[in-house]
């Protein structure tokens, strides 16, 4: 199971779509291309639909999934896809190359789903200092990483990082070969499990830094509003009916990832599901620190360094609030 939501990763695929003239979507047609790939708040798109909440509330909705995450950010920015489920950091660069996407829904934040594990040795952040660590560069986990040591006095200077996939950089762990690893469920569990290493950091200490969410084509956003609202309204149900009927739900869910239905359970305590209250906090001022605008600078200063964005962007213009804000005044 491969929970990957690159910052940016596997630039040629993604710079090569960005380059691509919009010539517009397809003719026009009764329901609305949703892409999503394999993460917790965007598997739970199938509960929806299995649960009848499209037609509930009138949303002609077709879920296309991706087994490449990436691929899917091409999708949607070539114009393939009315809609993408993607993070935050991934629609900043198209959003900075002129893109027309808006922001319409925060699925989730990965809470907990992601981590700095490390041996029983290394009690503190100070004991980091010249230890190896593994990850995935230029992944939610190397921001991790840079994020965590930020917030204690430390930079990627004090420690020797290696450049592993995350399921590499667990193995290299659970063997001894590196001092720590940052890696994503189920790896976080597994390590944990073997009682060779504990977490030190996790993304449940950064909150609102790793928001999951439904991305849609400005003018698919025009043309399908309806659609949309629909979406919205079915995403408040399919949050209620995890929090209330977890097992049934990753029974669902588990069955999307071929993963037996107990493993799967792990990948739900560590996702934060937004509700209607968490979506209307996430598109709130950026003198929140947790909402969309409040996290945006940071994100995007991790993109610049490591050049996996061009330019500057504007980050209210690739939000629209206003459809969160209809429903809750319904």
């Amino acid at each position: 199971m491969c929970f990957k939501r690159f910052l940016g990763r596997t630039l040629a695929a993604l710079f090569l779509s960005l380059g691509l003239l919009l010539t517009g979507l397809p003719a026009a047609h009764a329901e609305i291309k949703v892409g999503l790939s394999d993460w917790p708040g965007w598997v739970a798109w199938y509960v929806a639909e299995q649960q009848g909440y499209f037609k509930k509330y009138g949303a002609d909705v077709k879920l296309v999934w991706f087994a490449n995450y990436t691929d899917s950010i091409s999708a949607l920015s070539a114009g393939q896809l009315d809609a993408n489920s993607q993070t935050w950091s991934d629609t900043l660069a198209p959003l900075a190359k002129g893109i027309p996407l808006k922001v319409v829904l925060v699925n989730d934040n990965s809470a907990g789903n992601d981590a700095l594990m490390v041996g029983p040795n290394i009690k503190r952040f100070a004991d980091l200092k010249g230890k190896t660590i593994a990850l995935e560069e230029f992944s939610v986990s190397h921001f991790l990483l840079v994020t965590a040591l930020h917030k204690n006095g430390m930079s990627l200077k004090d420690v020797k990082v290696v450049n592993l996939a995350a399921g590499d950089a667990a193995a290299a762990f659970l063997s001894g070969r590196v001092d720590a690893a940052v890696v994503w469920n189920p790896w976080v569990n597994k390590i944990q499990i073997s009682g060779k290493g504990h977490a030190l950091f996790t993304s449940k200490e950064i909150p609102g830094l790793i928001p999951d969410l439904l991305v849609a084509q400005e003018k698919s956003l025009v043309a399908h509003r309806k659609d949309f609202i629909g979406m919205i309204k079915a995403w408040y149900d399919t949050e209620k009916f995890i929090r209330e009927q977890p097992g049934v739900a990753a029974k669902i869910m588990a069955k999307v990832v071929s993963m037996p239905p107990e493993e799967y359970r792990v990948f739900l305590s560590g996702t934060k599901f937004f509700d209607q209250n968490g979506n209307l906090q996430a598109f709130g001022p950026a003198s929140d620190p947790t909402s969309l605008l409040g996290v945006a600078p940071t994100i995007a200063k991790f993109l610049l360094e490591n050049k996996l964005m061009e330019g500057k962007v504007d980050y209210a213009k690739g939000l629209d609030g206003s459809l969160v804000k209809e429903v809750a005044r319904r």
